[in-house]
């Protein structure tokens, strides 16, 4: 199944054009399901029908999705008590009652991701058009499996669970009671649903759009996500401008808010590798309401991009996938391997590297990954790095002790 994430900064319109993408695929005859989990219902408002946690029809061949956080909050608190019953027992605690139960921050995105989960490997459905939050938290949303697998495994590593018919004789050694049974095997569901929820995010089949209005605030929000879905590694096939004026206008206030949007544009042309990867949506001077106002919306079609970029993305080709990062053995010429991580935007005095054993913490303003190193590059040593033309080239030579001798 084809995923498209589509975010943007607030107030960009980034609903609407989900809702516009997923209709319109919806009416070519691609079974498509819209999903988002935004606590009001703005979906529902722009589709012209309401949405909720139960997914239901919005249009022909359309199915509307929008799982409440509340409720799933109020599951995963209720089981974990329940798991933790005899400790709390021991403690004196009172239990909490699923009515006095209110969602924390972040349960939307934890939400969110699980419903992308559950999207994915149904297969009801043929695209996967998903609402994500305003960028910011967009962002973090994308970011947010593979972190906590890496806290997990940090924290619970797999390889301890091995011992656990010797755990009783460590804790008397040790004179502290060891993890129980109970704490691996939620670390492990945890690890499966997560993996999962990842697979979904950079599955070869999943692309991100970006909905953005041109001009100065515009441009710098698309600039800053360019960069950091570079740095996940997730590929964007399309940059909606949204709400476009006409070029003319008799108007002087509009005439000159349009210029400004066609400096934007023509500077997002530029900037990027595909300029047809821009798409200008333009605004129908009134909020979008119901599929008649959709259906006028010029939307790029859902598989617009899907194979072209991701064929260059991936150096060449027509296999769909994510950029990849690919190491250039330059050994017989410089003495040296090149890894090669596009980072579109980046700018050096942002940027930070730090290796960590096998990890490599790649810093870009605001933003840091930690990317295990290919195997080929564990057994070497950091020369330097450089930063070209929106990608950076992190330099190693082998390490004498580690590299295989030849005769």
């Amino acid at each position: 199944m084809r995923t498209i994430l589509i975010t943007g900064p607030g107030g960009s319109g980034r609903t609407t054009v989900a809702a516009a993408t997923a209709l319109e695929a919806a009416r070519r005859g691609t079974r498509t399901l819209v999903l988002s989990a935004d606590r009001t219902d703005t979906l529902g408002a722009v589709l012209g029908a309401p949405t909720g946690d139960t997914p239901a029809e919005a249009a022909p061949g359309l199915t509307a999705w929008r799982p409440d956080p509340a409720e799933g909050f109020r599951a995963d608190l209720l089981a974990l008590q329940e798991q933790a019953a005899a400790a709390l027992d021991l403690l004196g605690s009172t239990r909490l009652d699923a009515e006095e139960l209110t969602p924390l921050p972040g349960a939307e995105e934890l939400t969110l991701l699980r419903a992308l989960r559950d999207a994915a490997n149904a297969d009801a459905f043929d695209l996967l058009v998903v609402d994500l939050p305003p960028l910011p938290r967009a962002l973090a949303l994308l970011a947010l499996p593979e972190q906590l697998r890496r806290y997990l495994r940090r924290l619970l590593p797999a390889e301890r669970q091995a011992a656990r018919a010797l755990r009783p004789v460590l804790g008397r050694l040790a004179g502290v009671p060891m993890p129980t049974e109970r704490l691996y095997e939620t670390a492990g569901r945890w690890e499966i649903e997560l993996a999962a929820a990842q697979l979904a995010v950079e599955d070869p089949a999943t692309t991100v759009r970006l909905v953005a209005e041109p001009g100065p605030a515009g441009a710098d929000a698309v600039r800053t996500a360019t960069t950091a879905l570079a740095l996940r590694g997730l590929r964007t096939d399309a940059l909606i401008a949204n709400r476009v004026l006409p070029d003319r206008s008799p108007d002087t206030w509009l005439a000159a808010l349009a210029a400004q949007q066609r400096k934007t544009l023509d500077e997002w042309r530029t900037e990027r590798d595909r300029p047809d990867g821009v798409h200008e949506v333009p605004h129908l001077g009134h909020d979008p309401r119901g599929a008649e106002d959709l259906a006028l919306l010029p939307v790029p079609d859902a598989e617009a991009g899907a194979d072209t970029e991701a064929g260059a993305g991936a150096g060449g080709g027509d296999t769909p996938g994510p950029p990849r990062w690919p190491v250039v053995d330059r050994l017989a010429e410089d003495g040296v391997l090149v890894w090669h991580i596009p980072l579109p935007g980046a700018i050096r005095e942002e940027l930070d590297l730090v290796r960590r054993g096998d990890e490599l913490l790649v810093t870009v303003g605001q933003f840091r990954r930690i990317v295990m190193l290919p195997s080929a590059l564990r057994r070497c040593a950091v020369a330097g790095a450089s930063l070209r033309e929106g990608e950076l080239r992190v330099r190693f030579t082998p390490d004498p002790e580690l590299w295989p001798r030849t005769r």
